[in-house]
């Protein structure tokens, strides 16, 4: 089917195993409740290429490989759309490639690649391996969706900047894989996540979101398989809720610059992990009851982590430097953990409020240094503050 018009759809159930094509601008196309069914999870149901001005709304799409596939389009809008049951990967044997391109991605309810200026909203992306996968977007607003209950992603950014994602839920967004035949041990995540961002995806604004109990809630990653520097950065988190991780709730590595604002990350392995992350602030946010730490910060330099409360945490905060880093031939500026201020927080019945070490071992003793621990407060933790191998750093608190 080629629609070329505005049309609208009568109610009903229609079977597409080639799916519809939108062929010209300045298109509203409305579903009105109408069910498009594909075949062997194959194809798409919507396809809009080099278009502009483009709608489409009120429209159910299942069983392909991506239910609304869109491409090269400017002023895109998708409203209130159920697009559910596309193709999925079988089973608990396969760990997700967080680096697929474009070209190779999995499949999902809506995949939108190169579109920009456009609006996606109230769209209904659950129950299925993804729920809505951004490749090279930009000055997109995406709010009020839910791609909760995926097996995979709930929202993809891929080499997408500018964008607002803002007030949709991609809750339980989590995997099972299963390392050998026996299915023990296995892994819990297997990087799905409720927000995964990759490969130059900078200056987002992502607030208030729920992302709860997935794989992670936000995966973020700045560094690529194949040893390229992809750094996502300056990207605002404010008021999302990333808690009920098995893994944790706050990722994003290798980057700069990204700010996480009045945040909620508890019950988790960790709150925040930050590794070879620089520039980056952390303030407001909730960071309580994290299995391993609240936040943990590898190779880190000049991170401001202020105002944040910290309570019944394995460690409140850590800061680190490893004997053998598996990065520094990439990262040398990383080679030392310093000039991090650490300011303001409560750090209340932990077992560790704050703890900054350099592994013995390590070719600099004192790769800690420069650090400002200054108008913290801590309370009723097992131990306060420890630390190994911490130079030159300003130490006020009470």
């Amino acid at each position: 089917m080629v629609i070329t018009r505005d049309t609208v759809f009568a109610p009903g159930v229609y079977v597409l195993p080639h799916g519809i094509e939108i062929a010209a601008n300045d298109v509203t196309l409305d579903g009105n409740g109408a069910v498009i069914v594909g075949e062997n999870f194959a194809g798409r149901g919507v396809s809009i290429h080099k278009r502009k001005n483009v709608t489409v709304k009120n429209l159910s799409v299942e069983r392909f490989y991506h239910g609304i596939h869109a491409e090269n389009c400017r002023a895109l809008r998708l409203e209130r759309n159920r697009v559910r049951n596309t193709h999925e990967l079988a089973g608990p044997n396969i760990f997700l490639d967080v680096w697929l391109g474009r070209a190779h991605a999995y499949g999902g309810g809506i995949f939108l690649a190169g579109v920009a200026d456009g609006v996606l909203e109230g769209n209904d992306a659950q129950h299925q391996q993804n729920g809505i996968l951004m490749y090279g977007c930009q000055n997109m607003r995406v709010t009020q969706n839910n791609a909760s209950f995926n097996s995979g992603y709930g929202l993809m950014l891929f080499e997408s900047s500018q964008n607002v994602v803002e007030e949709n839920t991609a809750d339980f967004c989590c995997r099972i894989y299963h390392y050998d035949q026996t299915g023990e041990p296995y892994h819990n995540g297997a990087d799905a996540a409720g927000l995964v961002m990759m490969c130059n995806s900078s200056r987002n604004t992502i607030r208030r979101n729920k992302l709860r109990g997935g794989g992670d809630g936000v995966f973020l990653g700045g560094f690529h398989r194949d040893k390229i520097k992809t750094p996502c950065n300056e990207n605002l988190f404010e008021a999302n809720d990333g808690s009920y991780s098995p893994n944790i709730a706050f990722e994003a590595t290798f980057s700069q610059g990204n700010i996480f604002r009045g945040n909620r990350a508890d019950f988790c392995n960790y709150g925040f992990w930050l590794g070879y992350s620089s520039h980056t602030r952390v303030e407001g946010n909730s960071i309580r009851q994290n299995r391993a730490a609240g936040v943990a910060i590898e190779h880190g330099h000049h991170n401001t982590i202020e105002a944040n409360a910290f309570e019944r945490n394995a460690d409140g905060a850590q800061f680190w430097v490893t004997a053998n880093p598996p990065f520094t031939d990439f990262y040398p500026e990383c080679s030392v953990s310093a000039d991090n201020v650490i300011r303001r927080n409560a750090f209340t019945h932990n077992d560790c409020g704050l703890r900054i070490w350099t592994e013995r071992g390590a070719a600099n003793p004192n790769a800690c240094a420069r650090f400002t621990i200054e108008d913290n407060t801590f309370s009723d933790n097992r131990a306060a503050f420890w630390q190994e191998g911490l130079a030159e750093s300003r130490v006020q608190n009470t």
